[in-house]
């Protein structure tokens, strides 16, 4: 695919002949899996329980229909599914196809569906009719719309999904080297950036996580994030629940009230939360009185989990508890099912392959362990840059193929790591990453606003909840509920809006003449 950086070569044979890479593809592996375990249950999704057989089944008829179609390998789609059966299907679908999808996440609205849809020339579109309350096809009305929308549930004025798939038929050989899926960065830059992920090494990324965490066949997996995420799609997520044979369930909200009884019916036993979802969990378990006890291991991530909160996992929700420190990226940490409580519930892990090189930089030199820096990785599935930004790619990768993260972190000798902060300005809201410099861009188009700044303000719950800190044009005013209408006006996703407006006569400045947000802090 065009706009993509490959492996050198050199890397390309060692990670081959070590055995980490394979001639796999994610589409090929369902029919293996198929093969393997037949009509056990691969996907549960409310009253609809899906074997192997019939998993596998139904993505290549939706290849083959969407092939007949006019859509053709290497094009690319936007996908924006919630937790359902359908989201795995069409998944598989599409990578059976060749067709490669731009996941999306339920939350994002027409300013980032816009860009996905331009940035990556998409031909097609996949949406549910409605969910959580929303209509999904009044956004697609709102965007330079592809050749294709297909809608799961009543169509509209677009295409039903249940009427694209066909007989099975042939497919086209996939090239295990070639893009799988595009996944989407945190958007810590501007506009969120789009992450190629190959058959081979995400393949791995799901395989070395489903060994880390010891799943079998036995293991029921409780999806609660939503799927496109790459925690809870490869972390090992879907795609390692299904390699190891067990089953995966789709919750169709996070909230206890759902998920609890889900793990009571289904006997789930391995499942992922971002902190705050930790947070309401300990709190709800001290009253309801659902039975959790099949749940054998909770894994943490998205955001720094507190100490104080990463040592009441296991006395009160009776699960062991597995920090997970990683990214869409490519570079995974968990701490080990063997670490003792201490590296447990005080740091974020350490990294998932022997294969993973890891640096901590600060100004431009490698600090001993305990030091903090700047990380800086790369290795088997860790991108050597980011879909069709060649300038963007020169600042954040090395002319030796290391990721710039952006986290700071301090290695122990252990070699776990603990996050520190970030070197790039992004709020961390409950594990979803929020850019200042994107957001002061929309707040600037507002009439009354002259300048912005946006800050990252402390939250127990949240861990950190988005600040408005605003500058405003003589004589204008504005409430924060008026700022945040007309934000969600402009189409962001209702996860970046302010949680918190402060208005400032003016604000500090650096040396240099910059907005001095430390001390736009200090003042709220």
């Amino acid at each position: 695919m065009e706009g993509v950086e490959n492996w050198p070569a050199e890397c390309a044979d060692r990670y081959r002949e070590a055995g980490v890479w394979r001639d796999e593809t994610l589409g090929g592996l369902l029919a293996e899996w198929a093969e393997r375990s037949g009509e056990s249950t691969a996907i549960v999704s409310g009253d609809e329980r899906i074997s192997y057989t019939s998993l596998d089944r139904r993505a290549a008829e939706l290849a083959t229909g969407l092939l007949a179609r006019g859509l053709r390998p290497g094009d690319r789609v936007v996908v924006q599914l919630p937790n359902t059966a359908t989201f795995a299907i069409v998944l598989f679908g599409l990578l059976r196809a060749g067709i490669v999808p731009v996941l999306a996440l339920p939350a994002h609205r027409r300013t980032e569906i816009e860009h996905f849809v331009t940035h990556a020339q998409a031909v097609a579109y996949f949406i549910p009719d409605h969910d959580s309350g929303f209509d999904y096809r009044t956004l697609a009305a709102e965007i330079p719309t592809p050749d294709h929308v297909f809608v799961a549930g009543d169509p509209g004025p677009y295409t039903a999904l249940a009427d694209v798939p066909e007989p099975a038929g042939p497919l086209p050989d996939i090239d295990p080297g070639d893009v799988a899926v595009l996944l989407i960065s945190g958007g810590t830059t501007g506009k969120p950036k789009l992450i190629p992920r190959t058959h081979r090494d995400y393949a791995y990324n799901a395989r070395g996580s489903a060994e880390v965490c010891s799943l079998t066949a036995n293991d029921v997996y409780l999806a609660v994030l939503p799927a496109a995420h790459n925690f809870p799609l490869a972390c090992p997520g879907l795609l390692g629940t299904l390699g190891a044979g067990g089953r995966v369930v789709m919750a169709p909200a996070p909230s206890p009230d759902v998920t609890f009884g889900l793990i009571e019916r289904e006997r789930v036993t391995v499942t992922a939360l971002v902190p705050p979802l930790v947070r309401l969990w300990v709190d709800t378990v001290e009253w309801d009185r659902r039975d959790l006890s099949s749940l054998r291991l909770l894994q943490v991530g998205g955001a720094k989990l507190d100490t104080e909160l990463a040592g009441q996992v296991r006395p009160v929700l009776g699960t062991t508890l597995q920090q997970v420190f990683g990214m869409a990226e490519g570079l995974l940490n968990y701490t080990r099912l063997d670490d003792p409580d201490d590296l447990v519930t005080t740091t974020q892990g350490r990294p998932m392959s022997p294969f993973d090189e890891v640096r901590v930089v600060r100004d431009g030199v490698d600090v001993l362990d305990g030091g903090i820096g700047e990380l800086w990785t790369r290795g088997p599935y860790t991108l050597r840059g980011y879909y069709n930004v060649p300038e963007y790619n020169a600042s954040a990768f090395t002319a030796d193929g290391f990721y710039r993260t952006g986290d700071l972190v301090r290695r122990l000798p252990s070699g776990h790591l603990v996050v520190e902060g970030r070197v790039k300005d992004v709020i961390n809201r409950g594990g979803e990453n929020v850019s200042a410099g994107e957001l002061e861009e929309h707040l600037l188009a507002h009439p009354a606003v002259a300048q912005a700044a946006v800050v990252g303000v402390p939250d127990q719950t949240l861990g950190e909840i988005v600040c408005a800190a605003v500058v405003l044009v003589p004589d204008a005013s504005v409430k924060l509920k008026e700022l945040k209408a007309f934000l969600s006006a402009r189409g962001l996703a209702r996860f970046k809006l302010p949680d918190r407006l402060a208005i400032l006569p003016t604000f500090p400045v650096t040396a240099v003449g910059k907005i001095d947000k430390k001390a736009v802090l200090s003042r709220l």
